[in-house]
């Protein structure tokens, strides 16, 4: 036997379905995730080495030897220290590394020998620094004069998805820029300037600029922002980066004052230039030589398996693991994907056509009307329920020991059901129950094993599933261990006009998810 492709957890990313629209709206600007109190709490003193001194620093000076002396000093507004002796001492703007040679230098212009000086920064003076422009909270915070910009944003909750910009920030003092910056290059290349901010600063965070929603088989997906009003797909590649399956990206936005879309291969898209708002979903759409399949129920060992297309029923069987003594195999069949939204089509066409029957129906009386109405209503509350019915899109692999060896489909789910005993018996029963099986029994014999037909029960009209997914009437295909029998609800055709339909859906749902819908006429 040849061995499959290695069995998988779960799908690759790019085997995942195409977004739902509500998924664009919910994306975060690229860069979001920096202000999520990450930086808020990183306060520090300005204690680093190529912090430049500030007025109101605390300084340590010790001296020994010819000259003594020990104290703290702080630094005036002049940017001076007053040291005893030798007089005042400019150190504004000194780095705290330069700070011990700049005071030792003073001290020794003085007492000339035998002197040994130490100085050492204790502290540094805390800025209060205003934030504002598309921030959540603007406001002026207190922080080190070493601090990042990042640091003061966070504390201002962040930039404003909707309208604030990653790419315009600007820093001013005395209403004069001293540096714009982009917190693209740091959340890409790393970079960020080394700013030293003073009391009274301005942090100003500008508007957004052109951006483009990207979504599907990218590293983050999240809305990009780009500087200028046209967005080459070249420079959306380089900051997206589409994983290794992605092939081809669909673009919609407006051209022209009209909506625009349109797929392309990557190295077309990497022409196209991008607008403004475009949103841009990539896409595995290069043909492969392989599916995913799976199995459930009473297996044993792996659950998915990647096999090459056309692989067989019977092909995948053989690596399928099962305990003899517990599974049914002669009973197994395949839940299908396309099937079940086939079904539910149907469903739904037929729950569409309910209503309008229910509600285009006319009258030829006031008291008619009334009923018509609440026909109506009863109607309109059946479709709301069977709406939710889930297909199970069964296909019927195996009758009587003979096994169909289908060509297996992406997304196919073998389901091997587990041996047993007993007959469920659902749907219009007093107590819906399992009753053990015996081959003596009849239907009558079983729906008294669960409390007898209700007063809705159909009595001439029961259903039977079978393990292998088939269903029918029990007079043609019998009982058998492990069945299930789905008592349906009688009706009167005088009730409601739309009866027929309404009995359709009842059994569509019983045949398609195995379910027996109470009717409103209970």
């Amino acid at each position: 036997m040849r061995p499959l492709t290695p069995a998988l957890s779960a799908p690759p990313a790019w085997a995942q379905k195409p977004y739902p629209p509500e998924a664009v709206e919910a994306l975060q600007p690229f860069g979001a995730s920096l202000f999520l109190g990450n930086f808020a709490g990183t306060w520090h003193d300005g204690m680093a080495s190529s912090y430049a001194l500030l007025p109101g620093d605390r300084i340590m000076v010790q001296a020994w030897g010819a000259y003594e002396f020990e104290g703290v000093l702080v630094v005036d507004r002049q940017g001076n220290i007053f040291i005893p002796e030798v007089g005042p001492v400019h150190v504004e703007g000194v780095s705290n590394a330069a700070l011990q040679k700049t005071v030792a230098d003073s001290i020794a212009a003085v007492f000339t020998q035998n002197v040994e000086v130490y100085a050492s920064l204790l502290s540094s003076q805390p800025v209060a620094v205003f934030v504002t422009g598309n921030v959540l909270r603007p406001g002026r915070y207190a922080g080190g004069p070493g601090d990042s910009i990042l640091y003061y944003l966070d504390r201002a909750g962040g930039i404003i998805a909707e309208r604030g910009s990653y790419r315009h920030i600007t820093v001013k003092r005395h209403n004069r820029r001293i540096a714009e910056i982009d917190l693209y290059d740091f959340l890409v290349n790393g970079n960020l300037p080394r700013l030293q901010l003073e009391d009274g600063d301005v942090i100003l965070v500008g508007k957004r600029g052109a951006g483009v929603a990207a979504m599907g088989l990218i590293r983050q997906q999240a809305r990009y922002e780009f500087d200028g009003k046209s967005i080459s797909g070249k420079a959306l590649l380089a900051m997206a980066q589409p994983m290794p399956g992605a092939s081809h990206a669909s673009v919609s936005g407006t051209r022209h004052g009209r909506p625009w879309n349109s797929y392309m291969s990557l190295k077309d898209f990497a022409a196209l230039i991008l607008r403004d708002e475009d949103i841009v979903e990539f896409h595995a759409d290069v043909p492969g030589g392989t599916i995913m399949v799976g199995a459930a129920g009473a297996i044993a060992g792996a659950s998915r398996f990647a096999v090459r297309k056309g692989t067989t029923l019977r092909d995948l069987l053989h690596y399928v693991g099962v305990d003899p003594s517990m599974a049914s195999i002669e009973a197994l069949y395949l839940r299908r994907r396309s099937v079940a939204e086939q079904q539910r089509k149907a469903i739904q066409d037929s729950l569409r056509r309910l209503e309008h029957t229910a509600l285009t129906a006319t009258s030829q009386s006031v008291d008619e009307a009334n009923i018509r109405v609440r026909e109506a209503e009863l109607v309109q509350d059946f479709v709301k329920r069977a709406a939710t019915v889930e297909p199970d899109g069964v296909v019927v692999v195996s009758r009587r020991g003979e096994l169909k060896n289908v060509i297996l489909e992406d997304g196919d789910i073998v389901y091997v059901p587990q041996k047993s005993d007993v007959v469920q018996v659902v749907g219009e029963v007093a107590i819906p129950k399992a009753v053990v099986y015996d081959e003596k029994l009849s239907v009558k014999d079983y729906v008294q094993g669960a409390g007898g037909f209700n007063d809705r029960a159909d009595r001439s009209h029961v259903l039977v599933m079978k393990p292998n997914g088939e269903i029918g009437q029990v007079s043609a295909l019998g009982i058998g261990p492990g069945d299930q029998l789905m008592v349906m609800p009688a009706y009167d055709s005088k009730m409601v006009q739309a009866i027929k339909d309404i009995v359709q859906i009842i059994y569509q749902t019983a045949v398609a998810a195995g379910v027996v819908l109470v009717p409103f006429w209970k």
